[in-house]
């Protein structure tokens, strides 16, 4: 071997070991392969668009109210009887997600579900269009997770049912009954889930909140979820903030949104 082709030789070598030395060892988001497309047609079919039985919704918040905290009932109790005078406490103002669990909770919005390898993604109309993602990959929770306001998820399938486990939600988050009842939770919240159609168009998700700073002991309950199929159910753009704004020009005649004015409560302000 002349030395040109020993030295393109050992150059390429160095190349490879330095190519394999910077590849990450546990690659977070690797490709999907045609088997893991393949795989998802396997997992039982949850498309179209979800929408909540908030009949039911109403129901439980009076039969199977979280077991609350001395401190925390009490909250519940003066923000209940607010709400039957007329005056709702503000829980969601100012566009701040609904967060989890209210999302699955308490939300009157519907939501889309989308299977992809290794992630199931839940979309819904509401805060400024929110979002969920659940991973499946395997990955487990953060050992330190930097709190958001829908958590950490991770989940797998045993059958049909989709586990999901939610760490990391933001002390700040409610844990709501209606949207005029509930408790911020506080920190140390962990929420499983299990989810699963019942029926063709029927979904069940049973959850369980354990949240030691409001509950004495787990809450557990379950929230129905129904199917819709035609078009016009498609979801939709949902941007909160965009009532509180009007269409008007700028000084040079420009398309802009000029700010309503509107209570805490997210009312608008009458003009004088």
């Amino acid at each position: 071997m002349n030395h040109r082709i020993r030295y393109l030789a050992v150059a390429a070598l160095a190349t490879l070991s330095f190519a394999a030395a910077a590849q990450p060892k546990d690659i977070i988001n690797p490709p999907p392969t045609a088997k893991d497309w393949a795989d998802i047609a396997k997992l039982p079919d949850w498309s179209g668009v979800w929408n909540p039985n908030i009949t039911d919704q109403d129901k439980q918040a009076k039969t199977n109210q979280p077991p609350w905290r001395p401190d925390a009932a009490e909250l519940i109790k003066f923000q209940l009887a607010e709400e039957k005078a007329g005056r709702p406490p503000p829980l969601f103002v100012d566009c701040l997600p609904e967060a989890m669990p209210a999302w699955m909770l308490i939300t009157h919005n519907a939501m889309e579900i989308l299977f992809t390898p290794g992630r199931v993604t839940m979309l819904g109309e509401s805060d400024g269009n929110r979002l969920r993602r659940i991973y499946t990959d395997g990955r487990p929770h953060p050992e330190d997770p930097d709190p958001t306001f829908h958590g950490h998820s991770i989940g797998h399938w045993e059958g049909d049912t989709l586990v999901i486990s939610t760490v990391g939600v933001l002390p700040q988050a409610w844990l709501a009954i209606s949207e005029a009842a509930g408790v911020p939770n506080n920190g140390d919240m962990k929420i499983t889930e299990r989810i699963r159609l019942v029926d063709k168009d029927v979904m069940h998700d049973e959850i369980e909140v354990i949240a030691p700073k409001i509950l004495t002991a787990p809450w557990k309950t379950t929230r129905i979820f129904f199917r819709q199929r035609a078009r016009k159910y498609d979801i939709v753009e949902g941007v909160c903030l965009e009532g509180y704004h009007a269409p008007g020009k700028d000084k040079y005649g420009n398309d802009i949104f000029v700010p309503i004015k509107h209570d805490v409560g997210g009312n608008r302000v009458p003009p004088k």
